[in-house]
């Protein structure tokens, strides 16, 4: 591949007359990315993620950067994606209407005894298992609303427990393969064995996890000292709320085994979501109106958005570049390589969001080659680096868009203060593990 024109050259030669199209759609390309980028993490006029992500989108298919095929190819390699959120979403807004987030609230109240930073503890804790056995975007969109639920019945400052959720969301997302979306991208249908995974993932998720608890609880000391409400009323949970809390743990089996069968996942999800939603509506004699109007359409369009704009990047050939990259470094030094590009995905996932990161190293890999340890090395970085700002992950996304309609809201440099500080230690941490795995 040709090396990219310098600006310079390309003034001289547009001035000149010299013909010099793809060079210049090559640099419209990375600006009009770069501007909708900015936008999601910026929210200008705070307006949301999705209208940036679109408009980029939009932006270039009018400007015949490309054509209307291409971007619809794009928007449709994130079909699975889109069918997992909605499964999710169902879900979330079924169980929050049936009082099921409540409940769940109430209870941990009392078991806190009293203790601000048992109740993070077990906020935590319970973030582990969601992620481990729902996913990360599990977290962000079913736990998170339990959990300031929680925090306010207990009259605790809700913060810690919601900042505990979004970054437990990513730290514990590659404990197994169903555990983020993103491994599934990653390895691009061709996942290891469970015990492969486990070989290589068990001690780095688990220093990724205690690293984050540890770190975020030093972070948050303050807001976490003194005592919490003890006596609150506990109600009886619902009919609807035993069917909502059944429809996730049906799902959670259905995740499972659909990973073990190596299906895609989405589907499943969906199914699941409806068909909770359907009995609820039958059993209590509702309209899914309501429902369907409660939940954040939105983040469908900013996903689509995403894969739009990853693809017009692939088309600049960067992909292309860093393959090259990859199967060099790789041929040299096989940790090394895996550790820098670890790191250098982990931060770049930030710019762009992990999803859509994630395709670009799948597709990267596909074309270098590599060894498994390479792979494993960009895994960890997609999945951890995403807990350095708001818009690293779809996780986080969903997360925040899920405290706003508590009332709730952290804006990108008050995230950013705590995922500086948490993030780093943990990736290295976790890199560090596997590159000593081999």
């Amino acid at each position: 591949m040709a090396q990219p024109v310098p600006l310079g050259e390309a003034v001289f030669v547009v001035a000149f007359g010299v013909s010099s199209h793809d060079m210049l759609a090559t640099y419209a390309i990375w600006t009009i990315c770069l501007a909708a980028t900015i936008g999601v993490i910026t929210r200008p006029l705070k307006l949301p993620e999705a209208v940036w992500a679109a408009a980029g989108a939009a932006v270039l298919v009018v400007f015949g950067l490309m054509s209307v095929d291409e971007a619809w190819r794009a928007v449709s390699k994130g079909n699975d994606v889109y069918l997992f959120l909605i499964g999710m979403m169902l879900l979330s807004e079924i169980a929050r209407a049936e009082g099921l987030f409540d409940w769940v609230a109430e209870h941990a109240v009392r078991l806190a005894k009293g203790s601000t930073s048992r109740l993070f503890a077990m906020v935590f804790g319970v973030g582990i298992v969601v992620t481990t056995f729902l996913s990360n975007d599990a977290t962000a969109v079913v736990l998170t609303p339990a959990v300031y639920a929680a925090a306010k019945k207990a009259k605790a400052d809700p913060l810690p427990m919601l900042f505990a959720c979004a970054l437990i969301a990513n730290a514990a997302s590659f404990v197994l393969p169903i555990s983020n979306p993103a491994n599934l991208v990653l390895y691009g249908g061709r996942m290891p064995s469970l015990g492969a995974w486990l070989a290589s993932f068990a001690l780095p998720s688990l220093l990724s996890i205690g690293v984050t608890f540890l770190v975020l609880r030093w972070v948050e000391r303050e807001r976490l000292t003194g005592h919490c409400e003890t006596l609150v009323e506990t109600g009886t949970l619902s009919r609807g709320g035993k069917i909502a809390l059944a429809g996730i743990v049906a799902t959670a089996v259905l995740l499972i085994a659909a990973s073990a069968r190596g299906h895609e996942l989405g589907l499943p999800t969906c199914l699941a979501g409806v068909a909770t939603m359907v009995a609820i509506c039958i059993g209590g004699r509702k309209s899914p109106v309501s429902t369907l109007r409660s939940v954040s359409w939105a983040v469908l369009p900013l996903v689509a958005g995403l894969f739009v704009l990853v693809e017009a990047l692939a088309s600049t050939g960067v992909i292309a570049m860093l393959a090259r990259w990859l199967a060099v470094g790789a041929a040299q030094s096989p940790s090394t390589t895996a550790g820098v590009a670890g790191t250098i995905l982990a931060f770049g996932s930030n710019l762009m969001n992990n999803l859509p990161a994630g395709l670009i190293a799948s597709t990267t890999v596909q074309q270098a080659h590599v060894p498994q340890i390479v792979t494993d090395g960009l895994l960890i970085g997609v999945d951890l680096g995403p807990n350095l700002s708001i818009t690293g992950s779809l996780a986080t996304i969903l997360w925040l868009t899920a405290i706003r309609r508590e009332g709730e809201d952290v804006g990108f440099w008050r995230f950013l203060k705590v995922g500086a500080v948490t993030m780093p230690p943990a990736l290295f941490a976790a890199l560090g593990a596997r590159l000593v795995l081999g």
